[in-house]
């Protein structure tokens, strides 16, 4: 028998020895409880849609995912914390473009968002709706930026510094050519409310806010600002095909895991969490809150994540964007 045949039993052996870990990591993990953090207050988007996701991966994996409100410092607190994590797949992070790609960009974080967490999969997104008041003569976006511009600098809207809306609306400002005057809020709700009453012109707010005070009159919605119109709202057109083409800007929510994360604990994470948000409950569950499932594969949610580290860096340089 050739020499290289005799010793083949034994390389196999060798092979699987080698191979045993990663699979025993794979197929046991999680054996305790798992932690998901949400660096932001109860009752937001991100809050939101960790409870959905983990409610669902409990009952799917057998094993509790918790989730774990760490809050302050526009959801840096929350962030570093998980960034500082051990890597074994226990404390994980529920992010969205805010902590991931604009914080950085406009504060000083000791987190590196590339280098410090690898993405699990993308959860969700959700479109903005612009809603202005209606003494405002606009119905259209082209209405829109023809006031804006024979009134430069009187037109305001309202959001919370740094979120998604704040800077929807600077991106609109940039890609429009518009002066529209920001005028900052500690949160969505007050901003809404003093538009509805005529304090400020406008604002981009998150669908399931602004869609039923737009539905009631109280505000006028004239486009949504996805890609593609929104399964619940499909009278209402998007900015991109009212005259500002490759208009888009939405939010995201995605699953971390810190950096140094063993592939195979990512890897099953992936496969779970895709399983969970693929269920028809899931999705009902994420729609009602104005939430649409991209639940994706690993590699391509880090490549998507890095493109938004640029992107959003270079509209919040363009437009200068200070925190307030």
């Amino acid at each position: 028998m050739p020499a290289a045949f005799a010793r083949a039993p034994a390389l196999l052996s060798i092979g699987l020895m080698a191979a045993a870990p990663a699979a025993f990591a794979q197929t046991s993990y999680p054996v305790k409880p798992v932690r998901m953090v949400v660096p932001f207050a109860p009752g937001g988007g991100v809050d939101v849609t960790a409870r959905i996701l983990a409610q669902q991966l409990t009952q799917r994996v057998g094993q509790s995912f918790l989730v774990e409100n760490r809050t302050g410092a526009s959801g840096i607190i929350g962030v570093e914390y998980v960034a500082r994590s051990a890597p074994d797949g226990y404390t994980l992070l529920v992010g969205s473009q805010t902590t991931q790609a604009v914080v950085p960009a406009m504060y000083k974080v000791s987190y590196d968002t590339a280098r410090d967490f690898t993405g699990i999969t993308e959860i969700a997104r959700s479109p903005l709706l612009i809603v202005v008041h209606p003494s405002l003569p606009v119905k259209t976006v082209a209405d829109l930026i023809k006031l804006a511009k024979a009134r430069p600098g009187q037109l305001t809207y309202g959001a919370a510094s740094g979120g998604t809306p704040h800077l929807a609306g600077e991106l609109f400002k940039l890609t429009a050519k518009v002066d529209l005057l920001f005028v900052p809020y500690k949160g969505e709700g007050p901003a809404v409310a003093d538009a509805m009453g005529g304090q400020i012109s406008l604002v981009f707010a998150n669908l399931p806010v602004g869609l039923p005070q737009a539905r009631s009159g109280k505000l006028r919605g004239i486009a949504v600002t996805s890609a593609k119109r929104v399964p619940t709202a499909p009278d209402i057109p998007t900015v991109a095909e009212s005259g500002l083409a490759g208009f888009e800007a939405f939010t995201w929510f995605g699953f971390f895991a810190p950096g140094a994360t063993p592939r195979e604990v990512v890897a099953k994470l992936n496969a779970d969490s895709a399983g969970a948000l693929n269920v028809a409950e899931v999705r009902e569950k994420m729609s009602a809150q104005g939430l649409f499932v991209t639940a994706n594969a690993v590699d391509p949610f880090n490549e998507f994540v890095r493109k938004e580290i640029q992107r959003w860096a270079k509209i919040v340089k363009d437009a200068n964007v200070k925190p307030q």
